[in-house]
């Protein structure tokens, strides 16, 4: 059933001087409008790639993206994205850093209308007080509170986030994460989320989606899950059904070592019996 963004048969090859490494094989997911998924798996499993191809940041080797009837084809104002680093401009305040992509998106408001939505944003955020603070001389927090308002105040009909809150202290990311959504549900803006985080993933989100490893990594396990909005901590720690999710998420991820550590000892088996052996020597 088609959704509101559409990855069908989703796939990234690169040229190697060993030939052609496919790092993500027909890999599909459908999402709802406003609905939240995160993205989870192994390090190396291809996360970063699904996210920056819909990005439009990375090119599709096969298969194609769909974001609200839209088959992307490069990067647009219709995809927020904010990234582990939030990617600031140092010697610019916090504001003219959101204004930076404001002034693209709304080039016919005013010069006081666009400070008005940058501000509104960075207000959201909890940097009321700091508009005009330059970025390096914010708290990494703070910052990446900056790279979350730039990414809303574009008014993205998709927001895309690479592990955003993977660099910051537990009580920074647990603020973070409930100041984030708190501005979806006010926005219903869907969204992709990258995590290696699993507690992260089942309080952020409506699905989590697990990859398989790599390569050709695709779609492992899709959980739904079954918390209510809005989300609650306490009441999410408490729900009857959190552990067995959880448990359920990491087993996953355990079978997964365990299938990759038994391909990886067959590799090294097949190499060392494919080299010749000198003369004299015993098989044992």
């Amino acid at each position: 059933m088609a959704g509101y963004v559409e990855m069908y048969r989703l796939g990234k090859t690169y040229d190697t001087p060993n030939g052609p490494a496919v790092i993500v094989e027909d890999f599909n997911l459908n999402m709802d409008k406003g609905e939240y998924v995160c993205l989870l798996g192994h390090s190396g499993c291809g996360k970063s790639t699904v996210l920056s191809m819909v990005a439009g940041l990375n090119d599709i080797s096969n298969g194609g993206i769909v974001v609200a009837n839209h088959e992307i084809d490069g990067p647009g104002p219709d995809r927020g994205v904010v990234f582990q680093s939030p990617c600031l401009m140092p010697w610019m305040t916090a504001i003219d850093n959101v204004l930076l992509g404001v002034d693209q998106v709304y080039p016919h408001g005013s010069k006081a209308q666009r400070r008005d939505i940058a501000g509104y944003y960075l207000t959201l955020v909890g940097l009321g007080s700091s508009l005009d603070k330059r970025a390096k001389d914010l708290s990494q927090g703070m910052q990446q509170r900056v790279g979350i308002a730039r990414a809303f105040a574009l008014k993205p009909k998709m927001l895309l986030l690479d592990e955003p809150f993977g660099m910051l202290d537990s009580l920074t990311r647990m603020e973070l994460q409930e100041i984030l959504l708190e501005i979806l549900m006010r926005d219903k803006v869907t969204t992709l989320m990258i995590t290696h985080d699993v507690d992260e993933a089942l309080f952020m989100s409506d699905r989590v989606v697990i990859m398989t490893n790599g390569p050709r990594a695709r779609v492992g396990k899709v959980l739904e899950i079954p918390f209510g909005r809005p989300r609650v901590r306490a009441d999410v720690l408490d729900h009857p059904q959190y552990y067995d999710y959880r448990a359920e998420m990491i087993q996953f991820l355990e079978d997964q070592d365990h299938k990759k550590l038994k391909q990886d000892l067959q590799k090294r088996k097949a190499i060392t019996e494919s080299q010749p052996k000198e003369e004299g020597t015993v098989s044992l």
